[in-house]
């Protein structure tokens, strides 16, 4: 029996108590409101939680990239899983087409032409339909058509060209600020040209405070929740408790009376910012915080506290962002009760192509 304690560092550890409320609670959140769960797998790229994920409840799962799909579809995890990346090129093409006769269900997006006609001719050379989704871009600033107009006349290319199967439109993340009323011209302007919407697919973990406030979606596509991190918390959508990601890491130098410094940089924990400070959270302490980070060291800040650190002690950091870190790291340790239960190989870990 390994326990906790004996992961050399440093390390990732996943608390499955947490892991599993976490899959359990954000389930429910989002039957609730009547909606489809189609989680995001970038968070935890490991085919086994998927299957945790689909056990309680989802329809299917998202994927970024034809390599995660890969993996998750050579697991047999689903039959339905949404691809929200534009595929350019016969190379990726093909393979989509090669990865959609393996299971019932592969749907793609598309934001422009060049990208729609292209999965038109793939359809064509394997003889199978694509189903398709149109991105909007809602005030995010990243694909994503940017008005209902042009998302209706790339859907008028789509149901005119052969083998496209136009389901609906996708939209990341809810919380942009145009989603309420991009969608509801959308659905205005599509039935007067009687184009359905059988699909409206949202997403994103900080939106599950305000899935009631979409009433328009189908379905709904998070990814961080599975784990949690700083972001999250400070989001609103997640406590500490909430955190089932932990990174172990052993103080190797205390060179200052407030500065001590752990094995885990850049490398580990990321140096994702976003719209928060600093690098993670000290699970033991509190009040410190990782003022700064390089390759292989993270040093931290223990002014504002009282207690401090001694060199060779064991503490355990909430990265900022845990998608991030499972993409760094090979693996990821389920402990329960102090236990080490299971040792998770992070599957779909660089799968950029």
């Amino acid at each position: 029996m390994t326990r906790i304690e004996d992961l050399d560092t440093p390390a990732v550890v996943v608390l499955l108590d947490r892991l599993e409320d976490n899959i359990t609670r954000v389930q429910g959140m989002i039957s609730s409101h009547g909606l489809l769960n189609r989680p995001h797998i970038k968070t935890h790229k490991i085919p086994a939680i998927g299957k945790l994920q689909m056990k309680a409840g989802a329809i299917g799962l998202t994927c970024q990239k034809l390599g995660e799909a890969e993996v998750f579809i050579d697991a047999g995890v689903c039959d339905d899983l949404f691809l929200t990346y534009n595929i350019i090129g016969k190379r990726k093409t093909d393979r989509l087409m090669e990865l959609a006769a393996r299971i019932k269900r592969l749907a793609v997006v598309a934001d422009n032409e060049t990208v729609l006609r292209g999965l038109s001719e793939a359809g064509q050379r394997h003889g199978r339909d694509v189903q398709l989704l149109i991105e909007c871009d809602t005030g995010f600033g990243r694909n994503g058509v940017q008005s209902p107009e042009a998302a209706l006349e790339l859907a008028r290319l789509a149901v005119k060209l052969p083998r496209i199967a136009f389901e609906g439109l996708m939209v990341f993340p809810n919380t942009a600020p145009n989603t309420f009323e991009f969608f509801t011209r959308a659905r205005e302007i599509f039935g007067k040209a009687g184009i359905p919407l059988p699909v409206l697919s949202g997403g994103g973990t900080p939106a599950l405070n305000k899935l009631g406030d979409y009433p328009m979606m189908t379905e709904h596509r998070a990814g961080t929740y599975v784990y949690n991190d700083v972001m999250m918390v400070q989001s609103g959508v997640a406590t500490w408790d909430n955190c089932a990601m932990h990174v172990r890491a052993t103080v190797v130098s205390c060179p200052t009376a407030n500065r001590a410094v752990i094995d885990s940089g850049s490398k580990v924990l990321t140096s994702d910012h976003y719209y928060v400070e600093h690098y993670g959270r000290l699970v033991e302490y509190p009040g410190a915080f990782i003022a700064n980070l390089s390759e292989e060291h993270a040093v931290l800040d223990f002014s504002q506290c009282k207690t401090r650190p001694k060199v060779g002690e064991v503490v355990s950091v909430i990265p900022n962002h845990c998608c991030s870190v499972s993409n760094m790291n090979d693996e990821v340790h389920g402990v329960r009760n102090g236990v080490v239960e299971v040792v998770w190989p992070v599957a779909a870990r660089g799968k950029v192509r």
